[in-house]
């Protein structure tokens, strides 16, 4: 319950920011995008960097150096009632402090994709697609020093989620999917290892269940409810914040155990290159870990679309 609390505490808390300092055009005049037929294809590259560096600094601290590259890509068609929208997120970061060996701060590779056929006023008939998985292998580094146990990698794990639904569409900046019959896989291609604080030691994922996933196996089969929200809009002049909110409830075990997964990406425009960036993403899965994953990202960003 507190779980559920809580999604819908960060919703209401978008739509009271935004009642407070939106402005009539950020919802396109009020009125529905009007897409034309054909392919539209758009996307920018930023990459993020931090930079700290001490000489005879008393108060303490060491040098660091962290970059951070993200890829935001959409690829969308349209014909008549029916729409096709793709979106690939990609980002990877490391970070290099003195005297330790470098390691990795952001690691991320997702697809969605989603079709619709309208329905009637602001509702389509929809069925989507998604994957999330990550590049290259991870590791407790503070219990691994040496990265003898990776704890995971490429498709270990990879979440596959598909269904059909409802989608409701004010405009291109605010819309939610509703899926009621949603298929959720888990696949664990390899072996990975978790950290026992018990027995001190890093036990396989042949011997213990990880990531929802039997010990042994390859595959989680979930079946339930799955909510995605989109909302997008400029905060103030040069300021824009994107809200991405995915929900599931699985109907085959423990459906009061929500799982959340919460985005904000907040731009502060400097100019058409520069801009200073915040992303904050929060994740609940009692499958993978009981309590909340939490990443942070902000530092100067150089941007190229294309």
């Amino acid at each position: 319950m507190r779980k559920i609390v809580l999604a819908l505490a960060l919703v209401l808390g978008v739509a009271t920011v935004n009642a407070q300092v939106l402005k009539e055009d950020s919802f396109n005049q009020g009125q529905d995008t009007v897409r034309p037929d054909g392919w539209i294809r758009a996307g920018n590259v930023t990459f993020l960097l931090n930079q700290s560096a001490f000489s005879n600094w008393l108060a303490g601290g060491e040098n660091n150096l962290a970059g951070n590259l993200a890829i935001n890509y959409d690829f969308n068609y349209k014909k008549g009632d029916w729409t096709w929208d793709n979106k690939v997120l990609a980002s990877y970061g490391l970070t290099k402090l003195k005297g330790q060996d470098t390691r990795k701060t952001d690691d991320r590779l997702e697809f969605n994709s989603l079709v619709g056929k309208k329905a009637s006023g602001y509702w389509s008939y929809s069925f989507f697609a998604n994957l999330r998985t990550q590049f290259t292998n991870g590791y407790d580094y503070g219990n691994d020093a040496d990265r003898d146990f990776q704890t995971s990698g490429f498709f270990k794990p990879a979440y596959v989620t598909f269904g059909p639904g409802m989608l409701w569409k004010r405009s291109e900046n605010l819309k939610v999917n509703l899926a009621p019959a949603t298929s959720k896989m888990t696949l664990l291609t390899g072996e990975v290892f978790t950290y026992d604080k018990a027995s001190a030691t890093f036990v396989s994922s042949d011997d213990v269940e990880t990531f929802g996933v039997d010990p042994g196996k390859s595959l989680r089969y979930e079946l339930g409810f799955y909510v995605e929200g989109y909302y997008k809009f400029n905060l103030m002049q040069n300021v824009t914040a994107e809200n991405i909110l995915n929900l599931y409830s699985n109907y085959l075990e423990d459906p009061q155990n929500v799982d959340i997964n919460y985005t904000l990406n907040l731009v502060m425009k400097i100019n058409d290159y520069l801009s200073t960036n915040l992303i904050f993403q929060t994740i609940y899965d009692d499958n993978a870990f009981r309590g909340f994953q939490i990443r942070e990202i902000f530092g100067l960003g150089v941007n190229f679309g294309f």
